[in-house]
């Protein structure tokens, strides 16, 4: 990731946040019980309110994979964008209070941030429509990893995890009401999954 003068003055004046998902060693499991992706259940969510903006720095994520039982078994990861819809604040989820990337700032943040959904979550438009299913008009990256199975499923290609590094040199202005999601699963149950999650607002 390149200097970029202006992200640095920002945090520099109290602007940066940052947010961890995932505890120590123990990953979450969030949407789709930990398989496939689930739009309406992903594993992290920055709700974006009107009149706030945020620019993402960096967005990490680290899943560990179980195993692989036949040919094409596939893990993803994908972070994205509904450039229109806010997060409601609806589903069950495990809520975030991110840190002020200057450690001598308390921690909190304008945006609504949540994880580890079990229940789903619905964005309102900015027009005023009816709450519904995020509308993923933005990729900003995503990983597919598919595995070949030698013989039997204990001799397969599987390094036991995948992950996904997003660091922009030009970070996108998220002009709110909008949301940022953070999904990751496959076809075979994760064992757990962390993500680490960096903007200016």
């Amino acid at each position: 990731m390149s200097f970029n003068p202006a992200i640095e003055e920002l945090i520099a004046k109290g602007y940066g946040r940052a947010v961890t998902i995932g505890a120590f060693s123990t990953g979450i499991v969030g949407g789709g019980a930990g398989t496939i992706l689930d739009l309406d259940q992903p594993e992290a969510v920055i709700g974006v309110p009107a009149g706030y903006c945020i620019r993402p720095i960096v967005i990490f994520a680290q899943v560990q994979t179980g195993l692989a039982a036949t040919d094409n078994d596939e893990n993803e990861i994908l972070f994205a964008v509904d450039s229109l819809g806010l997060w409601t604040g609806d589903g069950t989820f495990t809520s975030e209070n991110p840190s002020n990337m200057r450690s001598d700032l308390d921690k909190g943040s304008a945006c609504r941030v949540g994880s580890a959904f079990t229940a789903d979550m619905t964005t309102t438009p900015g027009n005023g429509g009816a709450a519904a299913d995020p509308v993923l008009d933005i990729e900003l990256a995503r990983m597919v990893k598919t595995y070949e199975i030698e013989g039997t499923a204990t001799s397969t290609h599987w390094d036991r995890g995948v992950e996904l590094a997003y660091a922009p040199t030009y970070p996108p202005f998220l002009v709110g009401p909008c949301s940022l999601l953070v999904y990751f699963g496959g076809t075979v149950a994760n064992i757990g999954g962390f993500a680490q999650l960096m903007w200016v607002e």
